[in-house]
């Protein structure tokens, strides 16, 4: 703890040498370039954006969850399990998904197994997964039609996952984090991934919601402060 509090106080100290202070607007490029010049040394941190959205919480119908493919990926590693009868899809196997089941990939997770973040599964596997509920919802890793984690094209979604589709859901506080990069990418990456993602938020703005949708914008790495940028030129 002590170790992460003295890495902050660091980078804070640094960032206000570069006039960077936590209520102003910041230029996207000029918070990136700043975040990969004092980056970790120990590890490739990623690069994460939270947005305040102007969303009711407490009206159901506003809720905002969906997925998007960022044109660069995110970096991430994913580790990717999936319920179906068909064991032996070689196009599953050559696309390198981790572990492929039914009673028996149920089995291993009721008894531990977690090397996983994301889990996929046919329509009439669902009746089994659902066993998992309590395990896997918790993490948010309960497969869903609605972001495309239950469905007969298997080797699509496998496909979408790896080449960078990513999923969001608003928190109680009306705010989305997402991951969209990695800091020793092209800051042009990172730029254009945030711009897809935040098209993408737009595409799913609720149609019973009149205001100002999307309130905040904030950028920061793995062991980094957020700091607010300046938002209008990703979103004309």
């Amino acid at each position: 703890m002590n170790k992460v509090m003295i890495i902050i106080s660091k980078r804070r100290k640094y960032m206000l040498k570069d006039n960077f202070l936590k209520f102003k607007l910041h230029s996207f490029d000029k918070v990136i370039i700043s975040i990969q010049k004092y980056q970790s040394l120990n590890f490739i941190e990623s690069v994460d954006v939270s947005v305040n959205l102007g969303i009711n919480i407490n009206k159901p119908d506003q809720h905002v969850s969906g997925m998007v493919v960022l044109p660069y990926g995110t970096g991430r590693n994913v580790k990717i399990i999936v319920f179906t009868k068909d064991i032996d899809n070689l196009l599953l196997k050559e696309l390198s998904v981790d572990m492929i089941g039914m009673e028996d990939l149920v089995y291993k997770i009721k008894n531990g197994f977690k090397d996983f973040n994301l889990v996929i599964a046919t329509p009439e596997s669902m009746s089994m997964v659902g066993t998992l509920g309590s395990i896997l919802g918790p993490k948010g890793l309960m497969p869903n039609p609605k972001l495309g984690t239950v469905t007969n094209n298997i080797v699509k979604a496998v496909k979408d996952a790896k080449s960078g589709q990513i999923r969001f859901c608003n928190d109680k506080n009306g705010i989305i984090h997402s991951m969209i990069g990695k800091v020793n990418f092209d800051v042009f990456k990172i730029k254009e991934n945030l711009r897809i993602f935040l098209l993408s938020l737009i595409k799913f703005k609720p149609i019973s919601f009149k205001g100002l949708y999307i309130k905040k914008i904030t950028i920061s790495s793995t062991m980094g402060l957020g700091y607010p940028i300046k938002y209008n030129d990703f979103l004309s």
